[in-house]
């Protein structure tokens, strides 16, 4: 069932369904639909993401909540966001951090909420040499299926009159990108933070030569926030303290960095200290200006004149890219989810201006 779900969720985007069934690592984390923990599903290799998760896993207020509730929290690291999709649509996850491409997907097939906003920037696509987007053609880029960076080299492709056909794409792990258009392997690349930044640091040869916006979501299954309301008020309240813990001082800022860091390494088993790592102060840089400095976050502006997503769905929808049954509908619906709001309402409730975390 599994499988069929991958395969449906992703239809059009990915070039096969072979592909993401090889890799899946996360079976090893045992999750069930209806077990006891609250499941959430994070994205240590992308920031401010991983920072956002490294936080709420390591808040004591939110554990203490849960154990009364005899629902702990269990967070399980992925290395895509498309990877959730099928464990949200079943209900083997509860909760999880996306990026706008798999938070489109989950919510136009109805799986979830969307409760709030953890990223805003941009994606982009780099290459070497004076190389411009018009000159991808033929060439090999490597991409994350069904991202929103995968979203982006859609965009970028588009404005330049190119099809998906006319170049050779290839799939590949965002933290192995930089070094793989470093050795040759790849002409170009599309992808998040930190990415960029690493190779736009590792030599003066690369550039970006597109830039698409991009949102990073948090999303709550749907059945779970009907089953367990408290459960999810009490993680919602983690998420607004961390941010606004994060607010209060650069220390706090580079405390969670250091925390990212080394979920980053217990996820990829990297070395403290690799020529991949990224400095404590670049991802509170990323940090601060993708989410702290975002005058709304958490909270998504609506704007009538263009509804949050829905120029990606209609850019999806004219090339034919959305799974069967994705509906606009849901997707409205999903982002009229008001646990947000009810949570800031009982400041004192959910003991928004304290803080206990735990190293």
């Amino acid at each position: 069932m599994r499988k069929l779900l991958t395969c449906l969720l992703v239809t059009g985007l990915l070039p096969s369904c072979s592909s993401s069934l090889a890799a899946d690592y996360f079976d090893s984390y045992g999750l069930k639909t209806s077990s006891a923990s609250l499941d959430l599903g994070a994205q240590p290799l992308g920031y401010p993401s991983g920072v956002l998760s490294a936080v709420i896993q390591r808040d004591r207020i939110l554990a203490r909540a849960l154990a009364e509730a005899n629902r702990p929290l269990k967070t399980h690291a992925f290395k895509r966001g498309a990877d959730m999709l099928p464990l949200l649509a079943d209900g083997r996850l509860d909760a999880g951090l996306l990026g706008d491409m798999p938070t489109l997907l989950a919510a136009a097939q109805g799986s979830v909420w969307i409760a709030g906003l953890v990223k805003q920037s941009s994606t982009a696509i780099v290459a070497k040499g004076d190389m411009q987007v018009r000159d991808l053609v033929g060439k090999r880029i490597a991409f994350v299926e069904a991202s929103s960076a995968h979203l982006t080299l859609l965009q970028g492709l588009a404005t330049a009159g190119i099809a998906p056909t006319q170049v050779t794409l290839m799939t590949m792990g965002v933290a192995d990108m930089p070094a793989a258009l470093e050795r040759g392997e790849i002409d170009a690349f599309a992808a998040w933070e930190p990415a960029p930044t690493i190779a736009l640091g590792s030599s003066k040869k690369n550039h970006i030569v597109f830039r698409g916006q991009s949102s990073d979501y948090f999303v709550i299954e749907r059945s779970f926030a009907q089953q367990a309301p408290q459960a999810v008020q009490q993680l919602l309240a983690a998420y607004l303290r961390a941010i606004e813990w994060m607010r209060r001082s650069q220390a706090n800022l580079e405390r969670a960095a250091r925390w990212a860091i080394a979920d980053t390494q217990a996820f990829t088993g990297a070395a403290p200290g690799s020529a991949a790592a990224v400095s404590v102060e670049r991802i509170a840089a990323i940090t601060r200006r993708e989410l702290l400095d975002v005058p709304s976050a958490p909270s998504i502006l609506f704007n009538p004149a263009a509804p949050t997503l829905q120029s990606e769905f209609q850019f999806l929808a004219k090339l034919g890219k959305l799974p069967p049954g994705a509906s606009w509908n849901n997707v409205q619906s999903a982002l009229v989810f008001q646990g947000l709001t009810q949570v800031q309402s009982q400041a004192r409730v959910f003991e928004l201006r304290s803080f206990d975390y735990a190293d």
